[in-house]
Formats: C-alpha cells, sequence, structure tokens
C-alpha cells in the first residue's frame, strides 16, 4: 500500500525531538508539506527541509490561534493537523499527597489544552475544505494506568481520549476524521530515557516481558500509524484509538 500525501499541508506539534520529529519526517516522506510546531524554536532546526517552524506555548488559546494565522499565510492550506505536543514535563511518580497544583496544570496544559486549542485553530481551515485529519497522541495511559505513575499524566491522556472521541462526533459531518494513536513505551527524548532508567532492570524486565514483540517502541512506529491514519485510506476511520504498543499482556 502506498500513501501519498502530495499537496497536503499538516501542522504537527511537539515537532523538536522524539516522536513529533518522527512524525514530522513521516509525513514529509510520503510527500506533504508539514509546518511544525514546538515551544522548543531551536529544536526544531534539525527538521526536514519539508517543514516550516513555528514556535509557540500552545498551553495558551491565543498563541495557538496566532501560530495558526501565521500557518495559513505561510501554506495558504491546512489539511490536517497531528497533536504529538505533551509528555510528563520533567516530572516524576510520587505520593498522590506531595502532587501541587503547578505540577497538575502544566502536564494538563501540555497535553490536553494544548490538543484542544489546536484543534480549534485548526477546525474552520478543515470545515471549509470539506476533509480533514486530526490525529492525537495519547497513550498507554489513556486507556489503563500509567507506567510513570504521575496521576495527572494518567488523567491528561484519558482526558485526551475522550477529547478525540467527542471531536470524530462534531467534526465527522464535515469529513475531517479524528482519532488517536496511543503508543506503548517509547525511548524516544531525555523524559523518557529517565524514566526508564529510573525503573530499574527487574521492572525494565518487567515491561519487556510484558509487551507480545519483546521490545520498546521506537518513534518511527508512532509515525507509521499516523501517516496512515492522515492517508485517504483512512477515510472511513474516526473516533479510534490505535494501540501502537508492540501487543500489551
Amino acid at each position: 500500500m502506498r500513501i501519498d500525501l502530495s499537496g497536503r499541508v499538516f501542522a504537527v506539534t511537539g515537532a523538536a525531538q522524539g516522536i513529533g520529529a518522527a512524525i514530522v519526517a513521516g509525513l514529509a516522506a510520503a510527500g506533504a508539506r508539514v509546518a511544525a510546531i514546538d515551544i522548543d524554536g531551536a529544536g526544531m532546526d534539525r527538521l526536514e527541509a519539508a517543514a516550516s517552524r513555528h514556535a509557540a506555548d500552545l498551553g495558551r488559546r491565543d498563541a495557538v490561534h496566532a501560530t495558526f494565522d501565521e500557518i495559513r499565510a505561510t501554506h495558504h492550506r491546512l489539511d490536517g493537523l497531528v497533536t504529538a505536543a505533551g509528555g510528563v514535563r520533567g516530572q516524576a511518580g510520587r505520593p498522590l499527597e506531595e502532587i501541587g497544583e503547578d505540577d497538575w496544570r502544566a502536564i494538563l496544559a501540555a497535553n490536553v489544552d494544548a490538543a484542544m486549542w489546536c484543534a480549534q485553530a485548526a477546525a474552520p481551515a478543515l470545515k471549509a475544505a470539506g476533509a480533514g485529519r486530526i490525529v492525537t497522541i495519547s497513550s498507554g495511559a489513556g486507556l489503563r494506568p500509567s507506567l510513570t505513575g504521575i496521576q495527572a499524566y494518567a488523567a491528561a491522556k484519558h482526558a485526551l481520549v475522550g477529547l478525540t472521541r467527542q471531536l470524530a462526533l462534531e467534526l465527522g459531518p464535515h469529513g475531517i476524521t479524528v482519532n488517536s494513536v496511543a503508543p506503548g513505551f517509547v525511548l524516544s527524548n531525555p523524559s523518557t530515557e529517565r524514566q526508564w532508567h529510573a525503573f530499574g532492570p527487574e521492572r525494565q524486565a518487567q515491561v519487556i516481558a510484558g509487551t507480545h514483540m519483546r521490545r520498546l517502541g521506537r518513534p518511527e512506529d508512532i509515525a507509521d500509524a499516523v501517516t496512515f491514519l492522515a492517508s485517504d485510506r483512512a477515510g472511513w476511520i474516526s473516533g479510534q484509538v490505535l494501540s501502537v504498543d508492540g501487543g500489551h499482556a
């Protein structure tokens, strides 16, 4: 099956590293032009030449809408959105009693607020075109308790799954599909590397043993799933969560 996204424009958040950067590369390899978005503007310098770069704090609604105005001015169209921004914001699992307001809100803003505001900003162009693709990057933590032990992360990813399904219902009549890719454990950035090492050898062995394929994921594994959902081949798939986790026991 050949996927051809030539002539299409996709906005990808969280594009500076890891899964987001792999998604940019995957979409570009399929022929798409990509508007890469990340709070780390300098981190996007390594991206594909096919990508324009837009630095923004996606937790702020006004900043998101300004960024999408900039993207439309640059590319003159928008065919889809992939919300890969999120993560644990440098946090580690701690007992419930130790969690402060700032810790909680930072993860919710990065994972849920950002996806909501980006979908809101992208929707008018997709509706006007009568077609479009939105793909959120959730997590196995959006379907079950989180391996990270971070309460806010589990709550945020569950909320993102709910948002995905609600947007699929609302936007489907306009020809827009909305789906989510839920990765298993992927060593994709410094935060996931720290989490993995914090597990220790015994817990690491348990995670591998609980994965049918007996390996951790790669960013490219997630990017391949996203590229499919962004294509015409996925035109009648919406409101779904695709677990890309090597098989979870």
